[in-house]
């Protein structure tokens, strides 16, 4: 079923920046749900986060409500037997979305991965963004705490976060009767306006919805006339986004990119600074945030469209993994992200000049940026060659889990181990 992205009015956006706003907000809303449940995540680790999410689905449980989890087979690896017996023993159903098989102790299933971070209650209240659950979304976790946002909505905009939601499931589970019924018992109901926000949800897949995300970006940029403020973590993006935020700021658009200065991963910064040369000469800004890793996937652009979501602008988010973004048209949501942008770039971010980046030889910077400028004209396609999986969906038992641990102990390999990838 090919569902279109389309504005809906007469809702109401939170924004929530970083673990201390939004935790608290997402497991009181678990707390206080009465029906259903639902949870997509790419990382769940069993730290106080995770295990405060872990007691607050169980309570829901206990009580009646349905629930459903789905987490990323790569970005989830090592959730114990005690933490799923946890959860299934009162009724929570835990999927794995593309579980992978270990060679030699080594996750080889990196590509294509469930990257959304989604929470529907009762079909009614949504949180659409980029946190995880894990404990380096919180400032007591020291230096390489991620900083992040997310939003809460309320409105007509979650009875299609919703529908999607459940689609995912259903069809995960592969099962044409248990979809219908589903998404039977849940058909789409149209909310109370609460607000006067318009957004869209706006999802990224390997079937019909491959470039939507993309799409949207660069129908806004080529229409920019005052500024365009992108915060990303993973900064990559392909040839066609390039070119149009180079228009943007020759046309006298405020073009300002705020990246990785404390990178989770060295080899972020170095692929984002390759594009330095050629983004300064256009007139485009680069501040990098130096407080800690910046994890971010949000922008806005002149007064009133805004975005926040999974999804980088980068080879990973834009070509293979599962994105899930909301984007909002709305003044008040518009000053707000800038005033939390503008004050992360003057208190905690360096401006890149060009006197900043190493000297190189000019024509070594040529033949790089031939060689540059025709991998990001074309990685999308090559990426397109990949395989592209059904998406698979595994319900998490805790035998299993069990089993697979012990083997995994038996060649020495530390199961208990997390490692945070490019989330």
């Amino acid at each position: 079923m090919d569902q279109r992205a389309r504005w809906v009015g007469g809702n109401s956006i939170s924004l929530l920046e970083n673990g201390e706003e939004f935790f608290p907000r997402v497991f009181d809303a678990i707390r206080q749900a009465r029906r259903e449940v639902i949870i997509e995540t790419f990382i769940l680790f069993e730290d106080k986060v995770g295990m405060a999410l872990h007691a607050a689905m169980r309570a829901a449980a206990q009580r009646g409500v349905k629930v459903d989890v789905l987490v990323d087979g790569f970005g989830s690896p090592d959730l114990s037997r005690e933490f799923i017996e946890g959860l299934s023993s009162v009724g929570v159903k835990v999927r794995v979305f593309d579980p992978g098989k270990r060679i030699l102790g080594q996750r080889l299933n990196v590509f294509r991965r469930m990257h959304r971070k989604i929470v529907v209650v009762d079909g009614e209240l949504a949180f659409v963004g980029g946190i995880n659950y894990s404990a380096d979304h919180l400032l007591d976790f020291g230096p390489k705490a991620k900083q992040d946002y997310a939003v809460e909505l309320r409105g007509p905009i979650v009875a299609p976060i919703h529908q999607f939601v459940l689609r995912a499931i259903a069809l995960g589970d592969k099962g044409p009767r248990w979809f219908r019924r589903r998404l039977k018992q849940a058909p789409p109901v149209e909310r109370e306006h609460v607000g006067e926000v318009k957004a869209m949800f706006v999802t990224r897949d390997n079937r019909r919805h491959t470039n939507d995300i993309e799409r949207q970006y660069l129908a806004v940029i080529r229409a920019a006339r005052k500024r365009i403020v992108i915060a990303n973590a993973y900064f990559f993006p392909g040839y066609r986004l390039i070119k149009e935020l180079r228009r943007a700021a020759r046309r006298g658009v405020d073009v300002r990119l705020i990246l990785q200065g404390e990178p989770d991963m060295p080899i972020v910064k170095t692929a984002a600074s390759m594009l330095y040369h050629h983004l300064l000469h256009s007139g485009v800004r680069i501040f990098e945030y130096c407080d800690r890793p910046l994890h971010a996937k949000i922008a806005l652009i002149d007064d009133d469209w805004s975005t926040v979501g999974s999804s980088n602008l980068d080879p990973l988010s834009l070509s293979l993994n599962l994105e899930a973004n909301v984007i909002a048209r709305d003044k008040a949501f518009n000053e707000l992200l800038w005033q939390r942008m503008d004050t992360l770039m003057r208190e905690s971010c360096k401006l890149i000049r060009e006197d900043d980046l190493e000297s190189e030889w000019s024509g070594w910077r040529l033949v790089r940026s031939f060689f540059i400028f025709h991998f990001l004209r074309w990685y999308p396609s090559w990426l397109g060659w990949l395989p592209r999986q059904v998406p698979r969906l595994t319900l998490a038992q805790a035998t299993d889990l069990a089993e697979k641990r012990d083997q995994r102990e038996k060649t020495g390999e530390n199961g208990a181990t997390q490692t945070t990838e490019a989330a």
